[in-house]
């Protein structure tokens, strides 16, 4: 394990840095927008904006990547996303903030597609799920810890913004100064909507409709809880509960839908988050123990969906087929995301902060509904052979995907032609000791193997 760790040191280091920056400002940027007399409309449409970016990072980052190479792309988005983190409190305007989160969405999509491709081309089939559990691990540690840092600033100042985006500006070093040779190029896929509702319906509209309840809870938890009286060390607090609700119950719940129809403990989540929901509506404020039960209660209903989801949808595919199912569910997932928040707030702003899970209760119920017609359409079958749940292969982290080869002869499965990034390494003659390699044919070239193909799910071209 101290091997495994000591090799991956670099990049998991880095992840851990980008996080807790990323986790630090996440949390802020609501609470200081209201502070700054923004509106609830102007603080949703500046979350649903980070979103917006992701989607277009997950679209566009391939070719960044294929461009300038991981290492000096990954400099690139760091360095820009810091930038964005510092501009917010030196233009105090909400259409300016929804361009930097733009920013920051695009360059965390393409941050994410380099240290998980990385990760995944350096793994082994023997230890890629402990990578990829680490992973998870670390992102979801640093994300905490980056909401909680919120408790230690004045949020009025300059200073949390800065930290922010010290955390994320030093993250380039450790892989600045890596000695690991970087990943061959990557493969794009397709996102075919179409085809994955005629393979799984719940899949499609599952993941739309949990991306526009998870993605309001992320971005609005912290203002909700800071109007309706608790203070912002309070409001982190909150934001962290509905992370660590979802760590606690991930695995069991994932383990428990491989001996039972999927579709039932989707449905099960869906109602009791509404439920949670639904007392964060009736709760009196001021209780900050009852309130902070409460998140962790939402938390440990809603954030295992979207594994579950996934795992539900590899369940009818093909091993060959992963690679575009994942494409699909987050691609879904993600457009959920940019819609939602705006959506939330519309209803803060006309209903009062308890709007949001007025808002996250509905999409909840919607979900468990949609479920429920599901199970009269298509009936659990009870000769399924089901994948066994592998957080790993489901997280909505990013491309963490199972292992299994594309076909390039496939229509919707493109093969990168030119690399400008790696033309130098292409144009080496292979040496007498690694002319027997399987990853190099007769003329140099690097044709998409295993592991270079599986990390791609995320980021369809057209």
């Amino acid at each position: 394990m101290i091997l495994l760790l000591a090799t991956f040191a670099s990049l998991m280091l880095s992840t851990a840095l980008i996080l807790a920056g990323h986790g630090l400002s996440s949390t802020l940027i609501p609470l200081r927008a209201d502070l700054a007399g923004f509106g609830d409309l102007q603080i949703g449409l500046i979350s649903s904006s980070f979103y917006i970016g992701f989607v277009i990072g997950c679209v566009f980052g391939p070719f960044l990547i294929l461009r300038a190479g991981h290492i000096r792309a990954f400099a690139a988005l760091v360095s820009l996303m810091s930038g964005a983190a510092l501009l917010h409190p030196i233009l105090l305007d909400p259409l300016a903030w929804a361009l930097f989160r733009v920013i920051t969405g695009l360059c965390f999509a393409g941050i994410l597609l380099v240290v998980e491709s990385w990760l995944n081309d350096q793994a082994t089939n023997e230890n890629r799920g402990t990578v990829m559990s680490l992973y998870i691990i670390c992102y979801l540690g640093a994300t905490m810890g980056g909401q909680l840092m919120v408790v230690g600033f004045d949020i009025s100042t300059f200073v949390p913004f800065a930290i922010a985006s010290i955390f994320v500006s030093i993250a380039v070093v450790p892989v600045a100064l890596t000695k690991a040779v970087q990943p061959a190029p990557i493969t794009l896929v397709r996102f075919r909507p179409i085809n994955l509702y005629q393979t799984s319906a719940v899949a499609l509209i599952g993941c739309l409709l949990i991306g526009l309840a998870n993605s309001s809870m992320w971005a609005l938890a912290p203002l909700y809880a800071k109007q309706i009286g608790y203070s912002t060390n309070e409001a982190a607090y909150f934001a962290a509960a509905i992370v660590l609700g979802g760590a606690i119950t991930q695995w069991p719940i994932g383990r428990l839908s491989d001996r039972v129809d999927r579709r039932i403990i989707i449905l099960l989540l869906g109602f009791t988050a509404a439920a949670a929901s639904l007392l964060l509506f009736i709760l009196e404020s001021g209780n900050f123990w009852g309130t902070f039960t409460i998140f962790l209660m939402l938390g440990m209903a809603s954030q295992p969906t979207y594994a579950i989801v996934a795992a539900h949808a590899f369940d009818y595919v093909e091993a060959e087929d992963y690679v575009e199912t994942s494409s699909g569910v987050l691609m879904s997932n993600g457009i959920g995301s940019m819609i939602g928040p705006t959506l939330a707030a519309g209803l803060m702003y006309s209903i009062g902060p308890e709007g949001l899970f007025v808002w996250v209760a509905l999409v909840e119920v919607a979900l468990a509904l949609f479920v429920i017609s599901r199970l009269f359409i298509r009936p659990a079958d009870e000769a399924l052979e089901k994948t066994d749940f592998e957080y790993g292969a489901t997280s909505n982290m990013g491309a963490v995907l199972t292992p299994d080869p594309l076909d390039i002869e496939d229509p919707y499965v493109i093969p990168p032609e030119e690399f400008p990034a790696y033309e130098q390494e292409e144009e080496e003659e292979p040496s007498e000791e690694t002319d027997d390699l399987p990853n190099r044919n007769d003329e140099g070239e690097n044709p998409p193997t295993t592991d270079e193909t599986q990390d791609n799910s995320r980021f369809p071209s057209g």
